[in-house]
């Protein structure tokens, strides 16, 4: 295959060049200004930008075993993803990338081993500290994922049973990954009123169990902390400038997307997010701490102090009511909208197995300043969707050619150059991918080239299922995925196992 005429972006941050790109096998085997002689396929990419693969470094790739070709990564021309965020993972790993490897994937796919699974596996969702014999059998856990090709651990110390562990805990078996090389990822422990304290706890595992941290989909939750990130963002330069290898991922909007309960006190889930959780709701003076705790996060936090900040997206017990608001739903009830009536309707939803929602409670100088920030590296946390199924999160099929449209073309954030570095060579050397990343010589055929001019994310919070435009081409693995615009429906992805 020969790439002709485009404006190739290496990937390094530097300007586009004018070259043509020789492909052999799955690999490029020649840039160079011009290319002689002929080859069975063609591409002129004359006008676009013919980039490295994008590198997505927190995808919820769960369903790939349903939807292997991966049509919503492929379309917004990311061709490796890096799965298990936020402390979820499948286990044992190994068996699993066994697993798709027989299956054949669209992308390319990378793990991180979770801790909240792994911790769930040991101890099931209990509120206290390990035992000795406990915490070393997750360490082994850790390690045995390590070992099976996982690319570090993650966690998410907001979700159960993540929430229940201390800080000793998590450098104790942050350790067992750093053993091995990997790298640790964090949904941290709190991204509202407790930013700080959840970014300096990141920082210190990082110290403690010498381990590279990404502080991922970073943000400030809620208004109170709105501009908090001027804070965050000059701890990590600090943590840097001190010896530490702390960065940071982030999606490209100023709303979240999580369970209702995150809303709910973690304390009251123990045990089992429905059951138990419905036991305490049968004793009045429970109810009323949970409800108490519920109305304070939604004044506070990730409710925003309006019920209107909070989309409800999946809710199989009411789906009359995706796409619309917990205000929405009050009204209906003949409810003052009110932040205690909306945790009355919180402790409904999840009696009645729970809901998924957006949380528009982000402010848009955060995400800009986050963006800029030179250890910051564009991340969807976008989970892999198949289009006109169910009311996701527009990030699903939207987030880089969001960066690229919105964030470059028509608000100058980043430059073209920048932001194509931050979303494939940037991510590349995080994990430690030494052939992937960058358009060079010898390296890996994953290639994404698009319009410069056109290239737009279409999914809107009221419209989700959109595809982006102005994506052209996504070559995986030296084949063509999409040509034209026109996804082919292939499994042209390798399972990616940490070296």
């Amino acid at each position: 295959m020969i790439i002709r005429n485009g404006i190739v972006h290496v990937g390094e941050g530097k300007a586009g060049i004018s070259a043509d790109i020789g492909i052999s096998g799955n690999q490029i085997m020649q840039i160079a200004k011009t290319i002689s002689g002929t080859a069975p396929i063609e591409i002129d990419a004359k006008g676009m930008v013919v980039a490295p693969g994008f590198i997505d470094l927190h995808a919820h790739i769960e369903p790939i075993t349903l939807y292997p070709e991966a049509e919503s990564f492929i379309r917004q021309g990311v061709t490796t993803t890096l799965g298990g965020p936020d402390g979820g993972s499948p286990l044992p790993i190994g068996k699993y990338l066994d697993s798709l490897s027989v299956m054949g994937v669209g992308i390319n796919t990378a793990y991180l081993v979770g801790h909240n699974t792994v911790r769930n596996h040991v101890m099931g969702l209990e509120n206290r500290v390990p035992t000795s014999e406990e915490l070393a059998e997750m360490q082994h856990i850790i390690e045995e994922s390590m070992e099976s090709g996982a690319f570090g651990i993650s966690t998410g110390l907001k979700y159960l049973p993540g929430t229940y562990s201390k800080t000793d805990e998590v450098i104790a078996v942050s350790k067992a990954a750093s053993k091995h090389g990997g790298i640790y990822t964090s949904h941290l422990r709190d991204e509202g009123l407790k930013l700080l304290d959840g970014v300096a706890e990141a920082i210190l595992i990082s110290e403690q169990a010498d381990i590279p941290v990404v502080l991922t989909h970073h943000k400030a939750i809620g208004q109170p902390m709105w501009g908090a990130s001027i804070k965050t963002l000059a701890m990590v330069d600090s943590a840097r400038a001190a010896g530490l290898d702390i960065m940071i991922d982030q999606y490209p909007y100023t709303a979240s997307f999580t369970s209702i309960s995150v809303l709910i006190p973690p304390w009251s889930m123990e045990g089992d997010r429905y059951l138990k959780f419905a036991e305490r709701c049968k004793d009045p003076v429970l109810r009323d701490s949970i409800k108490n705790g519920i109305t304070y996060n939604i004044k506070y936090d990730r409710g925003g102090n309006d019920l209107r900040r909070i989309q409800l997206a999946t809710f199989n017990w009411k789906p009359e009511f995706v796409g619309k608001t917990l205000y929405d739903w009050a009204i209906s009830e003949g409810m003052e909208p009110t932040a205690e009536n909306g945790a009355e309707l919180v402790i409904q939803a999840q009696l009645h197995r729970g809901a998924s929602c957006i949380y528009h409670v982000m402010d848009e100088a955060d995400v800009e300043r986050i963006m800029q920030h030179p250890q910051t590296m564009h991340a969807s946390d976008g989970r892999l969707s198949i289009i006109h199924k169910g009311h996701p999160h527009p990030r699903a099929f939207g987030t880089f050619p969001r960066v690229l449209g919105y964030y470059v073309r028509e608000k100058g954030v980043l430059s073209l150059e920048e932001a194509i570095r931050k979303m494939t060579s940037m991510p590349a050397a995080r994990i430690g991918l030494t052939d992937r990343g960058l358009l060079k010589e010898g390296y890996k055929a994953d290639i994404t080239i698009f319009d410069p001019e056109t290239v737009v994310d279409k999914a809107t919070f009221e419209d989700p299922n959109q595809f982006p435009e102005g994506i052209n081409y996504v070559i995986v693995n030296g084949q063509i995925a999409l040509e034209n615009g026109s996804f082919k429906n292939a499994r042209f992805g390798e399972v990616l196992r940490k070296k």
